[in-house]
């Protein structure tokens, strides 16, 4: 089998739903090896989900043209801090490579910060 990559052009212009169909769209036509070359070309930014098979970390690496990459580990129920007690939450690490010839490092923390508070707090992503 392999990977899947999937390939979305101007994401950021695109709704949720839009992404979502598009998504599911491509990984069709990536399971029946069909996909086209306009299917994956226009990288820029790439999230990498080892998470997927178990992998809690890792550092991934940057292949020109690409300028970041974002690597998603799996979730695991931690013990946290909260209050001053502890509890068990589930913890997940989120890691990004950076070309800094492209990307600041400052606006690949803003990022990471911005995407943390994203997932930390979804009902955000509709409002």
């Amino acid at each position: 089998s392999g990977s899947v990559r999937q390939v979305l052009c101007n994401a950021d212009q695109k709704s949720a739903t839009d992404i979502e169909q598009k998504v599911r769209s491509r990984g069709v036509k990536a399971q029946h090896r069909q996909l086209a070359p306009n299917d994956y070309q226009c990288l820029t930014f790439i999230i990498s989900y080892p998470g997927s098979w178990g992998i809690e970390q890792y550092t991934a690496i940057i292949n020109p043209p690409n300028v970041a990459i974002l690597a998603i580990g799996a979730a695991s129920a931690q013990p946290v801090v909260i209050d001053r007690q502890v509890v068990i939450r589930d913890r997940m690490k989120v890691t990004m490579s950076c070309d800094h010839r492209v990307v600041d490092g400052a606006l690949g923390a803003e990022y990471l910060r911005t995407l943390r508070s994203y997932i930390e707090q979804p009902v955000r992503l509709v409002l």
